[in-house]
């Protein structure tokens, strides 16, 4: 038994030996939680090979080893911690063919589940990807790094060499066994991802750089996409943009015939996502890379410091196309995507989980999540107040029926493939997806001094032949906003000005119909509503140390606070623990007054400004039975959860847009206490009492409960709806603009405006988020009735404001459905 004990967790062994599967809530088992002793612990790769699951677990920034494991998952799923484990940041996996052997981050596993160690003495650094080589394919492979190091490594000897120097500072004594590498890298950004190799060169990305001004603006130059060809060189240029995932047709075993088949790199800029490909193309004697655009589901990945991506993939799933993770999205991918025939790429759903990898297993999806991380990097705000991370990094394994993946978040889509930008006289823009959306708009902003016209191409069927849509003649520093009807067909999409312009800007905004229902799906019964009183709620934290389970400070109304804990077997118990009840209570404390609601709306104030967001119900204006309710927590790894009024917004870190870029994921007008990541579970206190339910989990003493589930499982509250506006009954100044008001992630958006004289009131949209407002339209107001107006379903922008050309006291109202 102790043997058995060792090797398995402890509550995989009690399931192997009872027969029982372990129990698993939303398709998250609790007991294959993987942690560290770390600042993060995200996965870095997860491959089925030879009968098993592998998955490797990473740290933030640790070149030389660390706590973290790698673990062998068994198809009874038992979890088995591999003795060879040294750690490191690792999230490089490939499948090499001829021998036989799955390299997953410094281990090298044969067919009979043997596992070779290359240790960090001989190839320092944090190893983020693989390529197959490019003159012994049968014999060696190649390692790079994050800090831009290239490795070779022979696969039967596990001899390594070094081709490009790791760029970490080398650890005193630690190097010895590695011959010395003398060429530094000259590539611009740092913060690698990905690596692949075909059509002669080995091409590398990094999504990220080392100037101070990542750390605050997402639009600073940042990342690069480059290639190498042979031993003696350095990587070379061939784009400056963060790029992350770089991979073929031939997936994680590389391509098979790599002199033709095409090579791709996902990346992004402040603008959209950008999509490269790597082939050869009809009267070229070279392959040719081009570039094309694609709309942005998410912000939080925007960081320009490249930490808030992991590792986004393009993996074959058993599926017809290939299945790609970018920017909070799930796409379909088409295999054979190359120039020529570029139709088929589309969005499937949006998502919340932080994925670093995803692999078919059996008849299941699996992905590998970044769920809590004790250092919460940046990710501070004044909404959370003085609260502690989560005593202990932790994530786990996601497993989701494959249809599952066009049945999470609505689609939504926003980029821009100019965003203030010079452009030339007759330059065309790179294209930009037009298909897989119902609603479709473009706004065009130019500064210049004269009329500029603005020719649309269509290339209608993704073959690269491209006809004339439409012109559009701007005004001199005018702006226009163009509707798409869905009867409009083709796959990309482009623009050519007529003359130069300092700056333009040119928006898209796409969605999918949001066909969720208004109720919530029956998982959510047991949380409270807001006429309820028989709860109980509390606060939580995720306990450091050895305990790995959730401390839950139970309180219900007129009851003395009651210290739980949460293992992993779902057992909520009572403790006698003073000093934990004294320190989570301070440190895990809901701060007050963070929210302000008026007559209008309700008002969120930070260093950036003054934000104004929608009611979900009135009743949340006043604190419930149990007093205030959390804000904002982190629930994934740099993303955060924002619960005003009712509905719970995704609200990207400060680096990465911060509040500007927030966007409703749903309205579920629940009275929830607290909520927080464990166990790649998301956990919420605000339970009735008497709730039963498969996600309910209920104290041994039968006094109070928590709800668990995944965090992707809060889409089925419904759609996002709400009321509210920059003004009500307000005494204004002319022309001095409202707050902002919300505007994007809604379905169905209605404007009411009255005053108490006749005035006209300008209504505004900032169309990118980061200010750049232009004029929607006039509206005329008299006193004594109301003006109405109903937004096309395709229009699109971030905030809204409203101007009034005369001081008078007016209403703009809002109401979303």
């Amino acid at each position: 038994m102790r043997v058995l004990l060792t090797s398995l967790c402890f509550v995989s062994a009690l399931s192997l030996l009872s027969g029982q599967e372990p129990r698993q809530i939303s398709g998250i088992y609790p007991h294959l939680a993987m942690f560290n002793e770390e600042g993060e612990c995200g996965t870095g790769a997860v491959v089925p090979w030879a009968d098993r699951l592998w998955v490797i677990t990473y740290g933030p920034h640790l070149p030389f080893g660390s706590s973290d494991k790698l673990y062998e998952i068994t198809p009874e799923l038992q979890q088995i911690i591999r003795p060879e484990s040294v750690g490191g940041t690792p999230a490089n996996r490939l499948i090499h063919r001829e021998s036989q052997q799955l390299l997953i981050g410094p281990y090298v596993i044969n067919a009979q589940r043997q596992v070779r160690v290359i240790p960090p003495s001989k190839m320092p650094g944090r190893l983020t990807g693989n390529a197959r080589h490019l003159n012994q394919p049968a014999d060696k492979v190649y390692y790079a790094t994050m800090e831009e190091g290239l490795y070779e490594v022979d696969v039967k000897t596990l001899e390594v060499t070094g081709l490009i120097q790791d760029g970490n500072k080398p650890k005193p004594g630690f190097s010895k066994e590695i011959a010395p590498v003398s060429l530094v890298s000259q590539l611009p950004g740092y913060h690698g991802k990905g690596l692949y190799s075909g059509h002669g060169r080995v091409v590398y990305a990094n999504n990220g750089d080392r100037d101070k001004r990542v750390i605050t603006d997402p639009a600073t130059p940042s990342g690069a996409l480059g290639q190498w060809t042979r031993p003696g060189s350095d990587w070379q240029l061939v784009r400056r943009n963060q790029f992350t995932e770089v991979t073929g047709p031939g997936g994680i075993s590389g391509n098979e015939r790599p002199e033709t088949d095409p090579i791709w790199s996902v990346g992004w800029d402040h603008r959209s996502l950008i999509l490269m490909c790597l082939a050869k193309v009809a009267d070229a004697p070279e392959p040719q890379w081009q570039a094309y655009r694609l709309p942005k589901s998410s912000h939080s990945y925007d960081g320009a410091h490249g930490w808030n991506t992991e590792w986004p993939r393009i993996r074959d799933i058993g599926e017809k196309s290939l299945l790609m993770t970018m920017h909070g999205a799930f796409w379909a991918f088409p295999r054979e995507f190359a120039p020529g025939n570029t139709a088929g790429i589309s969005p499937r759903s949006n998502y919340l989980k932080v994925i670093g990898d995803f692999a078919r297993w059996g008849e299941k999806l699996v992905l590998g999540c970044d769920d809590s991380a004790n250092k919460e990097f940046l990710n501070v705000r004044k909404a959370k107040g003085e609260l502690a991370g989560p005593g202990k990094s932790q994530s786990n394994l996601w497993f989701i029926d494959p249809t599952q993946l066009d049945q999470l978040g609505p689609v939504i889509g926003r980029g821009a493939v100019w965003m203030q930008d010079p452009v030339k006289a007759g330059e065309v823009s790179e294209p930009y997806l037009f298909s897989g959306y119902q609603h479709r708009s473009l706004h065009l902003v130019s500064s210049s001094d004269s009329a500029v016209e603005v020719i649309l191409q269509v290339d209608e069927r993704g073959d690269g032949v491209w006809r004339e849509k439409q012109r559009v003649k701007l005004a001199a520093n005018g702006s226009q906003w163009i509707d798409f009807p869905a009867s409009e067909s083709g796959v990309w999409i482009r623009l050519q000005v007529s003359h130069a312009v300092d700056r333009f800007s040119a928006v898209f905004h796409y969605r999918q119909e949001d066909t969720r229902e208004v109720a919530a799906s029956p998982v959510f019964e047991g949380l409270a509503q807001p006429g309820d009183h028989d709860i109980s709620g509390g606060v939580l934290h995720a306990r450091g140390a050895a305990f790995k389970n959730l401390r839950f400070i139970s309180q219900s109304v007129g009851q003395v606070p009651t210290v739980y804990d949460l293992g992993h077997a779902f057992d909520l118990v009572a403790k006698e623990d003073p000093e934990g009840l004294k320190w989570t209570s301070k440190n895990a404390a809901i701060p007050e007054d963070v929210l302000n609601h008026d007559a209008a709306s309700i008002l969120y104030v930070d260093d950036k400004g003054r934000w104004r967001l929608p009611r979900g119900d009135a009743a949340f204006d006043q604190p419930g039975s149990l007093g205030a309710e959390r804000v904002c927590r982190e629930v994934c790894t740099e993303r955060d959860l924002f619960n005003a009024g009712g509905t719970f917004f995704e609200l990207p870190a400060e680096n990465a847009g911060g509040f500007a870029k927030i966007r409703p994921v749903t309205t579920h007008n629940r009275r929830i206490k607290d909520y927080a990541s464990y166990r790649g579970l998301m956990v919420m206190s605000g339970v009735k009492n008497e709730a039963q339910g498969e996600h309910v989990v209920r104290s041994t003493d039968g006094k109070t409960a928590l709800w668990v589930g995944a965090v992707d499982d809060l889409w089925q509250f419904g759609k996002p709806r709400g009321f509210g506006g920059p003004w009500k009954d307000t005494a204004v100044q002319a022309n001095i603009p409202s707050d902002p008001y919300l505007f994007t992630g809604y379905d169905h958006k209605h404007l009411s405006l009255s005053s108490d004289k006749p005035v006209k009131i300008r209504v505004e949209a900032d169309i990118s988020g980061t200010g750049l407002w232009v004029t929607y339209q006039e509206f005329e107001v008299k006193p004594g009735s109301n003006t109405e107006h109903t937004f096309p379903d395709s229009y699109g922008a971030y905030w809204l404001r409203c101007v009034c050309d005369t001081p008078a006291t007016v209403s703009a109202q809002l109401r979303y459905d």
